[in-house]
């Protein structure tokens, strides 16, 4: 059995709103708790590689398990860009160019090491390991890009949210009207949703003179995670559903 969920509507819902949280706990950490970029990488660093140990030995699909490391993976993504655009000085345009490039070999190895880049059917611990490390560096990239468009491209925070939601769209429309590969759309999702979470995250703490709506990453954090977490219980008893009656009864056992 596949350790990765459905990719459905919920599945996007739930990945946008883990991005957020992802952005502003990962700017509690690093700003609003002075702990530092450098600093707070290395502890969402070894969070995410902690979560993932778990995730790979895991024989099965864990919803709270899984999202737990989507959401290590967004976190660290957070910090990790800021230190690299930030503290080391490289700035978001050439942080997302060196991004896209370690994403782009990642995949192109995974898909010349195993003939696929498919997420729905993920069953060895090398493939899951490949679309975990995929994973932390499309939302290291996302980071990077919805920095980018909210920062230095002019569009602010809304602006930035617009854009990338109407990129969304157009992926959505290519899923339903064209042949382009479902794999290719999927990844291409998967990294738009995260400066879409990143932009909609600044856009919820920063203050009303900068352009958000100033609620501050605490809050914002707490409600996010809120949400995640009813959504997380509402898959997780679909999941237990599932098994249940993927079960064979008394009689067909007999």
């Amino acid at each position: 059995m596949s350790k990765l969920p459905q990719i459905t509507a919920f599945f996007w819902i739930m990945k946008i709103c883990a991005t957020t949280l992802g952005e502003t706990a990962g700017d509690l950490l690093s700003m609003t708790l002075n702990v530092g970029y450098a600093v707070s990488s290395t502890i969402l660093i070894g969070v995410f590689l902690a979560t993932l140990a778990t995730q790979l030995v895991s024989k099965t699909y864990n919803p709270l398990l899984y999202w737990t490391v989507i959401l290590s993976t967004s976190t660290a993504g957070t910090t990790m860009s800021d230190y690299m655009d930030r503290t080391l000085g490289l700035g978001y345009a050439k942080g997302s160019v060196i991004l896209v490039t370690i994403l782009l070999a990642i995949l192109v190895f995974w898909r010349f090491s195993v003939g696929s880049l498919s997420v729905t059917h993920v069953r060895t611990a090398k493939v899951e390991l490949l679309y975990w490390i995929a994973i932390l560096f499309s939302n290291t990239l996302g980071t990077a890009l919805g920095d980018f468009l909210a920062d230095s491209s002019g569009l602010g925070f809304v602006g930035g949210a617009s854009l990338i939601a109407s990129l969304l769209a157009l992926v959505l429309a290519a899923y339903c009207f064209t042949q382009i590969s479902d794999v290719v759309l999927f990844w291409v999702a998967f990294v738009l949703t995260r400066p879409f979470g990143a932009t909609l995250g600044d856009f919820l703490t920063k203050a009303h003179q900068k352009g958000g709506l100033g609620y501050g990453t605490v809050g914002s954090s707490i409600v996010l995670l809120s949400i995640l977490g009813v959504c997380i219980l509402v898959t997780t008893l679909q999941q237990k559903r599932l098994i249940l009656l993927a079960k064979p009864s008394h009689t067909e056992r007999h």
